[in-house]
């Protein structure tokens, strides 16, 4: 990791910023708002380096810069605190979807449903022979997902078994939680898209837990609460 304390606190400043507010971030702002204790000037030279160094983007005719998706990755695995899941809410989930443990189909579909609710997010479970979907309506639910292509993409992975697989196989990463931004989903469509999701395991069967949201998604609740589903289902299904 090339980088020196006062890139990460940029990093850190730009994408929490950018969560916010889906705007491309200026100098100023990070100045007046995050106090990082250097001029605008020297926050341009930064914001210019961590552009060369592929963290940051610079949107034709404005000022600011974007984060991109090896920002975001950075930001997740290195920067964010994970918000530990309250007690009412892990035996709300618990209740709903250990009643179903005696059917798969039932199982599977109330983990997505309590996954898609908790997060406001679509949310999807692929095994090798199946997929099940819940929440739809939020893929509109915020502006940078609210658009035809985006929206035409996303449906066709619930459309088409094969593509959601294909998408779940992108992630090259060994660690329980895996993240994929924008064009790692498979299309240049899906740049504001980000997938959170899980390894499953049901008897012999092995599949895919996880969320499709924007990628300015809270992943500090989302993240916890998909290893919280993923981990009740193994829990459950995993020795059947």
């Amino acid at each position: 990791m090339d980088l020196t304390p006062r890139q990460i606190q940029i990093i850190k400043a730009i994408v929490q910023e950018y969560t916010d507010t889906a705007e491309p971030v200026g100098s100023v702002t990070l100045e007046h708002k995050y106090r990082l204790g250097v001029s605008p000037a020297t926050l341009r030279n930064e914001m210019a380096a961590l552009t060369k160094k592929g963290y940051l983007s610079k949107p034709h005719a404005s000022a600011g810069r974007l984060p991109t998706p090896l920002a975001i990755k950075f930001y997740v695995n290195e920067l964010i605190d994970e918000q530990k899941l309250s007690v009412a809410e892990e035996v709300a989930v618990r209740e709903k979807v250990w009643e179903n443990k005696d059917n798969l189909d039932s199982l599977l579909r109330e983990a997505v449903k309590a996954l898609s609710e908790r997060t406001r997010s679509l949310s999807v479970v692929s095994l090798e022979d199946s997929a099940y979907h819940h929440g739809y309506s939020y893929i509109l639910d915020t502006q940078d997902m609210c658009d035809l292509a985006v929206t035409r993409q996303i449906l066709s992975f619930l459309d088409h078994q094969h593509k959601l697989t294909e998408v779940f196989a992108r992630s090259q990463e060994h660690d329980p939680i895996h993240l994929l931004i924008g064009e790692e989903l498979g299309s240049q469509d899906l740049g504001p898209v980000s997938c959170v999701y899980a390894d499953i395991h049901v008897g012999d069967k092995r599949g895919s837990l996880g969320i499709f949201a924007s990628s300015r998604q809270t992943y500090q609740h989302n993240i916890p609460l998909v290893r919280y589903v993923a981990n009740l289902v193994n829990q459950i299904a995993g020795d059947w």
